[in-house]
């Protein structure tokens, strides 16, 4: 049995573990809304429409922040469609994903059921079709207590308080010749500082994250970056990454250290935005919102017949339903790894997305809402994951991929928790077929004992939970995991995840 070794010191901390790593992200897209997190009809809806069994599922998540609307879909997007009475909102075309928008629900109904799920609201605007003025009108309507012609029409539309959202995206993807309104990094970084500037000027309190590369494989990648944080830098508080992963070509190797593709991409991102601090002679830090990330197959969605045609524009199609693997979730728990090994730079992230579409919980309309595979990985980590990021020194055997060359076998990462002294231990086996035993020195954080241990992995790979078996895949309590003389050891089964949460002996 191959073996690997791991040293854990509190004291070599990479940075604080912001909660809205653990961000949402909700688009108008698909059966997400309608059918998904809303559909009035189902036995568990509550007066608003809005079905409990999923308000729960998506409560288990731990998730912290959304992002809304979109996403693609906020190119098009004209919010004052989704507000007052809802018999008088306009159906919409959404060019984006070539469906009908009925503006059933819009910004007071999601705010109101980000209440009941505990999360805080992030805000898409709109530089896609539109500009400075419909954002600033926004914010306004948005964030401003009362006494101007927006605030006081929120207000009439029965929200006296207001929304009061920090966190505001400039834009989605506009590097992407498929958005909307696409335009170059030299028109888009304009652009954006000029929004920037104006939103700064109704609001000084708002964050503001500036679009980056859709891909760390666009051909504008890195160039991108530099020109738009030319333009901004001064103006915006973060810039956006996003990155899915998906297997090609039966190449399960390469997939499962997609994670390495991911530090990589953060990396280049923070030493692109870092040139552009020196340049420009600033003392102000640019950090990255990385607010898409998933594994999403799309693939499968660009070989499938696209919805098309002047009369084909349905209300909620299937849109994304990815079916999630237990390979899948082993890599999706990774992602979550290589996002918090770089919590020094990483403030924000949001899993995109929550329900239905490439989503970690599914819905059947009528029936029961499940839990797939990769709910598990997102749900235990935002959990135990607290306090600061860990930097570990990793000894682990290699092997060969295809894509991304030389990768070591096991990737993990550590929390530590100063004021309750809990850390935690997450960690992957990348070996298709190989076990690994892990040997982790934890002397440096006193006499510990495992609080909790969850290992996802199955002998089939591609197992998956389903409408028929939803229960199919769940993780396990690791029972090889011990504490002797300051030493951790566990066995990790071939492509697997887990976590471990580690406490004080004798604490209550």
């Amino acid at each position: 049995m191959r073996s690997a070794h791991l040293a854990l010191d509190p004291d070599h901390t990479v940075g604080p573990i912001r909660r809205e790593l653990f961000g949402g992200f909700v688009e108008h897209l698909g059966r997400h809304i309608y059918d998904g997190i809303y559909e009035p009809g189902h036995p568990t809806a509550d007066a608003d429409g809005f079905r409990t069994d999923v308000i729960e599922l998506v409560k288990g998540l731990g998730v912290t922040t959304i992002r809304y609307p979109g996403g693609n879909f906020v190119s098009g997007f004209k919010w004052e469609d989704s507000v007052g009475p809802r018999e008088t909102r306009p159906r919409r075309l959404d060019l984006a994903w070539h469906s009908t928008e009925p503006n059933e629900v819009g910004l007071h109904e999601f705010a109101g059921w980000l209440e009941k799920v505990g999360s805080e609201l992030m805000l898409a605007v709109n530089l896609g079709t539109r500009g400075v003025a419909e954002a600033i009108e926004l914010l306004e309507y948005s964030n401003i207590p009362g006494g101007t012609e927006l605030s006081e029409r929120r207000i009439a539309n029965g929200r006296r308080e207001p929304f009061a959202v920090e966190m505001w995206c400039l834009g989605n993807e506009m590097d992407g010749p498929w958005q909307l309104g696409h335009r170059s990094a030299d028109d888009y970084g304009k652009l954006a500082a000029q929004t920037a500037k104006a939103m700064r000027m109704l609001d000084p309190s708002v964050r503001l994250v500036v679009c980056g590369s859709s891909s760390a494989h666009m051909p504008t990648f890195g160039e991108w970056e530099r020109v738009v944080l030319g333009h901004t830098y001064d103006d915006v508080d973060l810039i956006s990454c996003h990155a899915y992963y998906e297997e090609q070509d039966g190449d399960l190797g390469s997939f499962l250290a997609s994670a390495v593709d991911m530090d990589g991409f953060i990396e280049s991102v923070v030493a692109t935005a870092d040139h552009v601090r020196a340049v420009n002679g600033s003392t102000k830090r640019i950090d990255i919102s990385f607010d898409e990330w998933n594994v999403w197959y799309n693939s499968r969605f660009e070989q499938v017949d696209k919805l098309a045609g002047i009369g084909n524009w349905p209300v909620a199609p299937r849109l994304l339903e990815d079916v999630y693997t237990v390979a899948d979730a082993v890599v999706f728990g990774n992602l979550m790894i290589s996002l918090i090994k770089h919590a020094d730079r990483v403030a924000s992230a949001s899993l995109a997305q929550l329900v239905n579409v490439i989503a970690p919980i599914m819905t059947e309309p009528g029936g029961p809402a499940w839990r797939q595979t990769t709910y598990f990985p997102f749900a235990i980590t935002s959990r135990l994951a607290r306090g600061r990021a860990l930097r570990l020194a990793i000894d682990a055997p290699t092997y060969a991929t295809g894509r991304y060359g030389e990768v070591p076998l096991v990737d993990a990462v550590a929390t530590h928790d100063d004021e309750t002294g809990n850390s935690a231990l997450f960690l992957v086996n990348r070996s298709v077929d190989e076990e690994i035993t892990v040997r982790v020195g934890v002397q440096s954080l006193g006499d510990v004992q495992v609080v909790e241990s969850h290992t996802l992995a199955d002998a089939d790979v591609t197992a998956k939970n389903t409408l028929e078996h939803p229960d199919r895949v769940a993780p396990q309590r690791n029972t090889s995991v011990r504490v002797e003389d300051g030493v951790l050891t566990v066995t990790l089964p071939a492509v697997s995840w887990t976590a471990l949460a580690l406490g004080r002996r004798g604490a209550s």
